[in-house]
C-alpha cells in the first residue's frame, strides 16, 4: 500500500520560494537580454547615422531641384513662393530662359546645361525653373537632380491659354498679349475650326514629361504617353496638380525642409495662389466640350493627367496615414566595429 506523506508547511514554503526565485532570475535574465538587444540596435543606429552624416548621398547644401514648368499650370504662383523664401532658407532660384520660347533644347545646349547645373557649386543648393522638356541627366553621365512639376486638367489649361493670349493676366495687366484685340470666343474658334483651337495643340503636358525624343513631339503618339508616365514615376521626385497646389507645397516642405521650410504658411498668407489669373475667360458650351473630348489627343492628355492625379493622391495618402513615421535599420551583419 502506497503511503503519501504530507509535506511539512515550512518545506512547502521553502519550495515555493525556490521556484519563485528561479522564475525571478529567469525573468531578470530575459529582461537583461532584451535590454542588450535594444542597446545594440541603438548603437548600430547611431553608427549608421554617424556614417550617413560623414558621407551623405544627398546633402542639403548640394541639393539641385529642376522644375521644368508647364505653361498655364500655376507655375508662377509656386515659383513666387520659392523666390520669397530663397534668401531666408539659403538656396538659389534660377530661371532658365530659352530663346524663341522653345520647349526643346539642342543637344549641345543640353550637355552645357547638365554640366552647368552639376558643377556650378556656388549656386548650390538651387532650384532651376523654365519651360522646357524633361532632360535625362544620366544620358550625359551626370548624377540626377530632383525633378518636380505641376500639371493641370488639359482642357482647362488649353482654354486658359487661349484667353490669356487675348486678355493677359493679373500678374502683368499692362502687357499687350499676342492676340490682343481678338475677341473671338473659344466656342467660335472651335466651331469654325480655326487652327489655333485644333485639339492637337493640347499636346503639351505629355511632351514635357516625355523628353527630347522625336516621338514625344508627335500628337497622339502612344509611346510618348507611356514614356511620360514612366518618367513621372521613375524620374520625378514629386508631381502635383494645379487644382491642389497648396498640398503640393505642403508635401515639398515636409519632404525637403532644408529648402521649403515655411513654404506652406507663406503660400497661405501671401495669397500666392491668386497669381497670374487670366483676366477674362468665357465658359465653353457643352457642344464645344464634346467636340474637344472626342479627339484622341484630349483623351491621351486626360489619361496622363488622371495618372498623375492618382499618383499624387497616393503620395498624399501615405503622408496623412504615416505622420511621425520612423525608419530604423536592424539585424545588420557583420556587426559594425
Amino acid at each position: 500500500m502506497l503511503i503519501i506523506k504530507k509535506i511539512p508547511r515550512l518545506t512547502y514554503l521553502l519550495l515555493l520560494l525556490v521556484v519563485f526565485g528561479f522564475l525571478a532570475i529567469l525573468y531578470q535574465s530575459q529582461i537583461a537580454k532584451i535590454q542588450e538587444k535594444i542597446h545594440a540596435i541603438e548603437k548600430h543606429q547611431e553608427h549608421i547615422d554617424a556614417s550617413l552624416r560623414e558621407k551623405p548621398l544627398l546633402k542639403v547644401e548640394d541639393l539641385i531641384l529642376i522644375y521644368n514648368r508647364v505653361p498655364k499650370t500655376g507655375s508662377t504662383s509656386f515659383v513666387g513662393v520659392a523666390y520669397d523664401l530663397c534668401k531666408k532658407n539659403k538656396f538659389h532660384v534660377l530661371h532658365v530662359n530659352i530663346s524663341a520660347n522653345s520647349h526643346t533644347i539642342t543637344l549641345d545646349n543640353q550637355l552645357k546645361f547638365v554640366q552647368n547645373v552639376t558643377n556650378w557649386n556656388s549656386m548650390k543648393p538651387a532650384l532651376y525653373h523654365g519651360h522646357f522638356a524633361f532632360i535625362d541627366f544620366s544620358k550625359f553621365g551626370a548624377p540626377k537632380p530632383l525633378f518636380i512639376n505641376l500639371i493641370r486638367r488639359p482642357l482647362d489649361r488649353f482654354i486658359s491659354y487661349y484667353y490669356f493670349l487675348r486678355y493677359g493676366d493679373n500678374f502683368r495687366p499692362y502687357l499687350v498679349r499676342k492676340k490682343h484685340g481678338n475677341t473671338m470666343t473659344f466656342d467660335e474658334c472651335v466651331m469654325q475650326q480655326v487652327p489655333e483651337c485644333d485639339p492637337n495643340n493640347m499636346w503639351l503636358q505629355i511632351p514635357f514629361f516625355c523628353g527630347h525624343a522625336a516621338n514625344c513631339r508627335k500628337p497622339g503618339n502612344k509611346w510618348a504617353l507611356n514614356e511620360a508616365k514612366k518618367n513621372l514615376i521613375t524620374n520625378y521626385f514629386l508631381v502635383g496638380v494645379t487644382e491642389e497646389l497648396e498640398d503640393f507645397v505642403q508635401i515639398l516642405e515636409q519632404s525637403l525642409p532644408g529648402i521649403f521650410e515655411g513654404a506652406t504658411d507663406h503660400f497661405r498668407r501671401s495669397n500666392k495662389s491668386h497669381l497670374r489669373r487670366t483676366v477674362q475667360k468665357d465658359a465653353p458650351k457643352n457642344a464645344t466640350l464634346e467636340k474637344i473630348r472626342s479627339s484622341q489627343v484630349w483623351q491621351m492628355e486626360n489619361e496622363f493627367y488622371e495618372f498623375a492625379l492618382e499618383q499624387f493622391h497616393f503620395v498624399k495618402k501615405i503622408f496623412s496615414k504615416n505622420k511621425g513615421q520612423v525608419v530604423m535599420y536592424e539585424k545588420i551583419r557583420p556587426k559594425p566595429a
